[in-house]
């Protein structure tokens, strides 16, 4: 019996000095993300009026009949100077009335099937070939689920006319308030998508782009074509993006309100999906960016730590397997990447104008991370499928 023991001794040990390692470029990346993000910003430039640009907003929309009238309608309310706004909805291999609600609500409308190349990238792709060959200036995206702040368009234009090659704006929930799980969301969110990426334009870097509420210049999508098309779509083309040498800046001055699922089946399949995808993205684009970084090319050094990131519950898992080793090492890692953690959470609420409920929602963390880790069998078969564009109902459409 004391072999046995003493075996699973050194498991245990082996196992917590795996995880330290494997979690370490997180942590450091979590760390200088938090760091930038608390830091004072740097004032914006003034905004710079030209000749008037003819802006497209790309709302791609696979049977959100229900929903497209409200999205439309707070983007047809943006407004910004000298500024041309087509709000362009693609109707994407829909079975209900999305388009015939779209152009009701006073949006053009493309109508795209295509039974075998079905995905969001692929509706947006069919979009920009189609409009490339218009007279626009430049090309915002915006999910059918969500609505805009007023100052979406001028916040985002502005950007792009003073140089940006592309454009990310904050993406929050737009319903905190449904359930402990939509709060937790909003919670993630105000770190992923505010604290995050407003680190990254601190430092200079590329603050990359989040599926919703981004945009690019014409010059940039005609050099960098939209060819991503895994199930997020997102994380791809920005890593196309940084590989060209293109740099997506931040408008952390204008806000995407999007729709978060309450719960149900639905919510553990859309997790998986995307989870999945981004561990796909990770087997695939990870070696090739190591070798460019080795090369010499360290602007791809951040990318590359992103996708070394694993979400947010499986890091906390790492760190804890980590912290609980009885080797002083790995257990100091384990603990100064759990306090990074906490830091980083603690910032998200802070620097973003988050309240008390934010606070009491991360009581339930430890339960998110619980429901997390029994998806991991959705999420390897995920990363290592293509997944089609699967519509995740919505809160409004449970109630009565």
């Amino acid at each position: 019996m004391t072999g046995i023991w003493h075996i699973a001794f050194l498991c245990w040990v082996a196992a917590g000095c795996l995880a330290a390692l494997v979690s370490l470029p997180g942590t450091v990346e979590l760390a200088l993300l938090t760091l930038g993000g608390v830091l004072p910003r740097r004032r914006p430039l003034a905004g710079i009026v030209e000749a008037p640009w003819r802006v497209a907003v790309v709302v791609p929309a696979h049977n959100e009949e229900a929903g497209i009238r409200s999205c439309v309608e707070s983007l047809l309310r943006c407004a910004a100077p000298a500024t041309e706004l087509h709000v362009v909805v693609v109707a994407d291999n829909c079975s209900d009335n999305t388009a015939g609600a779209a152009s009701h609500a006073g949006a053009r409308v493309l109508v795209r099937n295509n039974p075998v190349d079905r995905g969001k990238g692929y509706a947006l792709d069919y979009a920009f070939q189609t409009l490339l060959l218009e007279r626009f200036d430049a090309f915002l995206v915006v999910d059918a689920d969500s609505r805009v702040a007023p100052t979406f368009l001028a916040e985002t234009v502005r950007l792009l006319r003073e140089g940006a090659d592309a454009v990310q704006c904050r993406y929050l929930v737009g319903n905190p308030e449904s359930s402990i799980r939509t709060r937790l969301m909003s919670v993630a969110l105000r770190g992923f998508n505010v604290l995050r990426p407003r680190g990254r334009d601190r430092w200079g870097l590329s603050c990359h782009l989040y599926g919703n509420g981004f945009g690019m210049r014409r010059e940039t999508l005609a050099e960098v074509p939209y060819s991503a098309a895994s199930v997020v779509e997102d994380l791809e083309y920005h890593i196309l993006l940084v590989k060209a040498g293109k740099r997506v800046r931040f408008a952390d001055a204008t806000v995407v309100l999007g729709e978060m699922p309450e719960g149900g089946k639905g919510v553990a399949t859309q997790r998986a999906r995307w989870e999945g995808g981004r561990f796909r993205m990770l087997r695939e684009n990870a070696p090739a960016l190591a070798v460019e970084v080795l090369k010499g090319r360290l602007l791809l050094l951040e990318p590359f730590l992103d996708l070394l990131l694993f979400p947010l519950a499986f890091h906390v898992t790492l760190l804890l397997l980590a912290a609980s080793t009885p080797w002083t090492p790995a257990r100091a890692a384990g603990l100064a990447g759990l306090t990074v953690v906490v830091l980083h959470l603690l910032a998200a609420i802070f620097a973003t104008g988050g309240g008390w409920r934010d606070f009491a929602a991360l009581a339930a963390a430890p339960f998110y991370i619980c429901w997390k880790l029994v998806l991991i069998p959705k999420l390897i078969k995920s990363s290592l499928s293509g997944t089609a564009w699967v519509r995740t109902e919505r809160a409004a459409e449970k109630r009565p």
